[in-house]
């Protein structure tokens, strides 16, 4: 019996060795309210991943490199290319990730040295409805490609970015004509989309550009994170209408808050 056991623990453990490699993603991805220096959390919901976003609030993309080999992410925020511009693609341009490195995308990339912050804001004044692209506004993606082969270069910080096979052909889209708010109310008002991410105050961000040759043509991990004001993921069922800590004021608390006050002297 005891030699069943063991054969039978024998063979788990060889089926595990040998599970497949791409059960993890190779990025993890979340958004952090830089206002409060939260890290919402992500709502399951018929498929799909949500947080609940602050009107006026500015945020970062966080990604974590969950593997020991340098990979490439391109970031799109609301159907644009964070770094470029573009309608995205994951063709284009992206940042890479040293192996274990964890990152937060402050905004759009304006230039080498800075970034124009990406902030909740009503839906015309995102960045993609101004400049006629409303259709995906409210979703966060990530398109991640591992390495053809080993380079040995420093870690950067933030990471650089390598340019994308595409780029030139598809550069007249950054500039197409932006479209007026009452256009894109109507357009938008079927599911309901309140809020986008627009293009706020610059900031320092440098970075550099690095060699990239991707492993694969097409990503390995296509991610989505989708987002939309508290109220509005409330009244859809996917955020609790009570989602945090409901405190009795006449009950004892854990963590009531505040600092540790002197003792009274004696």
């Amino acid at each position: 019996m005891l030699h069943r056991i063991l054969t039978s623990l024998a063979t788990l453990a060889l089926l595990a060795a040998f599970a497949p490699a791409h059960a993890r993603p190779l990025v993890d991805v979340s958004v952090v309210d830089r206002d409060t220096g939260e890290s919402l959390a992500s709502y399951p919901h018929r498929g799909d991943r949500w947080v609940a976003g602050a009107p006026g609030h500015r945020y970062s993309v966080r990604l974590t490199n969950t593997t020991a080999e340098r990979v490439l992410v391109v970031l799109s925020v609301d159907g644009v290319n964070a770094i470029t511009g573009q309608t995205a693609d994951p063709s284009q341009a992206g940042y890479v990730l040293e192996p274990w490195q964890t990152t937060e995308i402050n905004g759009w990339r304006k230039s080498m040295a800075d970034v124009a912050q990406f902030v909740f804001t009503d839906l015309g004044d995102s960045y993609a409805a101004r400049t006629g692209r409303p259709r995906n506004v409210g979703v966060i993606g990530v398109a991640a490609f591992r390495e053809a082969r080993v380079y040995r270069y420093p870690q950067y910080t933030p990471p650089p970015i390598a340019r994308g096979t595409r780029e030139k052909r598809a550069e007249a889209e950054a500039s197409a004509p932006a479209a007026s708010a009452r256009s894109i109310v109507a357009d938008e008002s079927s599911y309901g989309q309140s809020i986008g991410t627009g293009h706020g105050g610059r900031e320092w961000a440098p970075t550099s550009r690095t060699g990239f040759e991707r492993a694969t043509r097409q990503p390995e991990q296509v991610s989505e994170l989708r987002y939309d004001e508290r109220r509005r993921l409330v009244a859809m069922g996917i955020v609790p209408r009570h989602s945090r800590p409901v405190w009795r004021d006449d009950a004892p608390r854990a963590f009531p808050g505040g600092f540790v006050a002197d003792p009274p002297r004696r």
